[in-house]
C-alpha cells in the first residue's frame, strides 16, 4: 500500500521503439520519379516548383553542422594575458594563500600589505592601458 506523499518519485524509464519500415522497391521508385521530374523541369516540359518539397529536403541542412568548431564567439577575440579567466583565478588563488600564510606568520598586517600591493598593481595596468591608447 503507498503512502500520500508531496514528493515524487522515480519511475524507471520505458523503453519505447518505434519500427519503421523500409521498402527498397518504392525508395527507388520515388527516386526514379523525383529524377525525371528534375530533367523534365530542366528541359521546360513541366513548370519549376519552388516549393518542392523534395528540394527543400535536399537543401535544407542542419543549422548545427560545424557552428561548434567554426562559428564560436570566443575564436575571433583575442584574448590577452590580463584578460584570461584562469590567469586571473591564479591570481586569486595566490592572494587567498598568501594572505592565510602572511595572517599566520605576520599577523593582520599582512592583509594592509597585499591591499597595498593589489592597489599599486591595479595602477600600475590602468597607467600602461592609458600609455597604450596615446601612443595608437
Amino acid at each position: 500500500m503507498k503512502f500520500p506523499s508531496i514528493f515524487r518519485t522515480a519511475q524507471p524509464m520505458r523503453f519505447d521503439i518505434k519500427p519503421r519500415y523500409y521498402d527498397p522497391v518504392k525508395e527507388e521508385i520515388d527516386q526514379r520519379t523525383a529524377q525525371i521530374k528534375r530533367e523534365l523541369q530542366a528541359e521546360g516540359a513541366l513548370p519549376i516548383e519552388d516549393e518542392d518539397e523534395e528540394n527543400l529536403k535536399r537543401n535544407y541542412g542542419s543549422s548545427l553542422r560545424g557552428a561548434f568548431s567554426s562559428g564560436s564567439q570566443l575564436k575571433g577575440r583575442k584574448t590577452t594575458s590580463l584578460h584570461s579567466a584562469g590567469l586571473i583565478r591564479l591570481v586569486i588563488f595566490v592572494l587567498l594563500i598568501g594572505g592565510m600564510f602572511g595572517y599566520i606568520y605576520y599577523g593582520p598586517e599582512i592583509f594592509y600589505s597585499l591591499l597595498y600591493a593589489v592597489v599599486g598593481i591595479g595602477m600600475f595596468t590602468i597607467l600602461l592601458k592609458i600609455r597604450r591608447k596615446r601612443s595608437q
